[in-house]
């Protein structure tokens, strides 16, 4: 399946580029004219926006997992949103490439580049970190109700994802200006955190369980935080909130393995 949507979207990125053409050409019709740009360079964004509505859709089948996982899927769309912000820095390039007037655009790019790089690096330390610390275990019994109810708050995660992906594509059709919804849904990802820690603590009451779920709920804020802020503060909150992962998966781990 992954690499049946992997030849899409090669040829969802060619087909970009070639309308794009048709529209500097004249031969595009009259009906696609205002929709198409007329950079080559939005292609490579509209590719990594597809990518991005995959990995969101991904971390969506991920909640059900445990909590660290879904954190680190957390990160690694913010890797891919923080290369999606430094390409579409592109789109404001002048078509031949040109560095004069463009210097605030290419500090812009390393930022987000190296930012998301960075990010990249301490996820992968993460997972390293998390396989080494066991998390609060849980009765058969709770735990299959614990994964249950995670499975019905995807199911409706899944839906407003939809509704919102469909609901941004038609104001895009009518010519009406809308916030990237994808900065949206993360909002509604943050709600649906802070729930999933309270329903947790019907079946992990212990303050361990609580205050680590709580903590991976607040670097998600974080992660939320960084994408509605400027260059160059998005890159530090974005690690800021990886670090505070690491240090509350070593924290946590070493605690439990005390209590037991």
């Amino acid at each position: 399946m992954y690499r049946k949507i992997s030849v899409t979207l090669v040829i969802f990125f060619l087909l970009s580029l070639i309308t794009i053409e048709m529209k500097r050409q004249g031969l595009l019709p009259g009906a696609f004219f205002n929709f198409v740009p007329t950079n080559h360079f939005y292609a490579i964004s509209y590719a990594f926006t597809v990518v991005l509505i995959l990995e969101v859709i991904s971390l969506v089948f991920t909640l059900p997992c445990s909590f660290s996982k879904s954190v680190g899927k957390q990160f690694e769309i913010l890797s891919l949103i923080l290369l999606r912000s430094a390409f579409k820095e592109l789109s404001k390039f002048p078509e031949p490439l040109s560095f004069e007037g463009n210097q605030d655009a290419i500090l812009r790019i390393i930022s987000d580049g190296f930012g998301a790089l960075l990010v990249f690096a301490l996820l992968g330390y993460y997972y390293i970190v998390q396989a080494k610390n066991a998390e609060d275990a849980m009765r058969p019994t709770d735990l299959y109700a614990f994964v249950a109810a995670k499975k019905g708050i995807a199911l409706a995660l899944l839906a407003t994802f939809s509704y919102m992906g469909i609901n941004n594509l038609v104001l895009t059709v009518q010519g009406t200006s809308h916030t990237d919804f994808l900065h949206q849904f993360y909002t509604v990802l943050i709600l649906t955190d802070i729930l999933v820690v309270l329903i947790s603590q019907c079946f992990q009451p212990s303050f361990y369980a609580v205050f680590r779920n709580s903590g991976f709920a607040l670097s998600t804020l974080i992660i939320r935080i960084a994408l509605a802020a400027p260059a160059y503060y998005n890159v530090l909150l974005g690690l800021t909130a990886a670090v505070f992962a690491i240090l509350l998966t070593k924290t946590s781990g070493t605690l439990f393995r005390k209590r037991r």
